[in-house]
């Protein structure tokens, strides 16, 4: 089985994060590959960014070259573009962030998010109620740090300690991860608050994994039938000469 997981921005450094995540949830013969965009923001703040965002990933799987794959990981937290891949490809999409919620929602009655800036948290709330798991949400807490902060290990595990101390206040039974580059997190904080943490990218790959297990895949019947034929521009064209 392989997976293509999508990272939601240009920095390779962080798909290069994401896949080592991803790799260490898959089972055995799964074989993870990770996509950079080819353009758009070097991080994903904001909702400017995450259109953007959406149509670069939509770019890189439309125009992918390599091994064929049995499912797509889209590893950006909150962010748009979900609706179109799974109108785009004929293998099953799993979103980390919607994925992150329903495990979530097997281990506790109330859950919350902790995610990077705080501008980012009502996006993230609109995501998770469109994935119809929103009403189970205490609370999105963002840490205060930007995306490609997150390398500082110890400064990112302080920092999500104390949003997440927030989120267990206002309720939470369960804490989720809200950001991709948030991931190998879990374990260090979750024995420190004694509560489970949810890392979106491994949730991801498993559901992925079950979902081609299984034969699934998405339906056609509905909103996500095939795009229909037409003529679409992608990028900008070159003015007609003469």
């Amino acid at each position: 089985m392989r997976i293509v997981v999508t990272n939601c921005n240009t920095t390779r450094e962080m798909t290069e994060e994401i896949v080592r995540g991803a790799r260490a949830a898959a089972g055995p013969g799964t074989t993870v590959t990770g996509l950079t965009p080819h353009w758009g923001p070097e991080s994903a703040e904001g909702w400017l960014d995450s259109y953007l965002s959406a149509a670069a990933v939509l770019d890189a799987l439309r125009t992918y070259d390599g091994p064929a794959y049995d499912a797509v990981v889209m590893a950006g937290f909150g962010e748009h573009g979900r609706e179109g891949v799974r109108e785009l490809v004929d293998v099953p999409v799993v979103d980390i962030t919607e994925a992150a919620a329903h495990l979530a929602c097997l281990l506790g009655r109330r859950y919350g998010v902790v995610t990077t800036l705080g501008r980012s948290c009502g996006q993230i709330e609109d995501s998770l109620e469109l994935a119809g798991v929103g009403r189970n949400c205490v609370a999105v807490v963002g840490t205060g740090l930007g995306v490609l902060e997150l390398t500082d290990a110890d400064r990112t595990e302080a920092a999500f300690l104390a949003a997440a101390e927030r989120v267990r206040d206002a309720g939470a039974d369960v804490l989720v991860l809200g950001c991709a580059g948030m991931t190998g997190l879990q374990r260090a904080v979750g024995r420190k608050l004694g509560l489970p943490v949810v890392d979106g990218v491994g949730a991801a790959v498993k559901l992925a994994e079950s979902l081609v297990g299984l034969g699934l895949s998405t339906s056609r019947a509905g909103g996500y039938a095939r795009p229909l034929p037409k003529r679409r521009v992608w990028g900008r064209q070159a003015p007609p000469s003469g």
